[in-house]
């Protein structure tokens, strides 16, 4: 199914984490996890016997288990067919397999400002190059 990455942590189904849960690698999330979750860089994925209930903040977060709280993806956010999800969404990329729950709201973020510079000055180029000849045709 999924790749497996050199820099993964794994909290197995019989760990149990009450409190706030951060690093600076991906992280597989089997267990249990009361309070909130800090990833802001990379990736969280809540296997199929995880439970979260906590705010979410991670790059990217694939949920195949329970999860009742707000969930942060700043890239991408994957509901799994066995997923359960009560909270908001707050995204750029947003994946709902058929047969996952979800209730809550979705927020589609545009991407970065960086990406839509170039964008919005060469839809200005045009804009500043039309005037000119209407002023030289008064």
């Amino acid at each position: 199914m999924e790749t497996p990455k050199m820099d993964v942590a794994h909290i197995g189904k019989s760990v149990v984490v009450k409190g706030e849960l951060s690093g600076s690698e991906d992280l597989y999330l089997d267990g249990e996890v009361e309070g909130s979750i800090e990833l802001r860089s990379h990736s969280l994925t809540i296997g199929p016997n995880g439970r979260v209930r906590a705010n979410i903040n991670a790059k990217d977060v694939v949920i195949h288990g329970k999860v009742d709280g707000n969930v942060r993806g700043s890239d991408r956010v994957e509901l799994k067919k066995s997923a359960v999800l009560n909270g908001d969404v707050i995204t750029q990329r947003i994946v709902i397999e058929d047969g996952a729950f979800f209730k809550g709201s979705i927020d589609i973020q545009k991407g970065e400002s960086k990406p839509e510079a170039p964008r919005a000055m060469a839809a200005a180029a045009p804009m500043h190059s039309a005037p000119a000849p209407t002023l030289g045709n008064n």
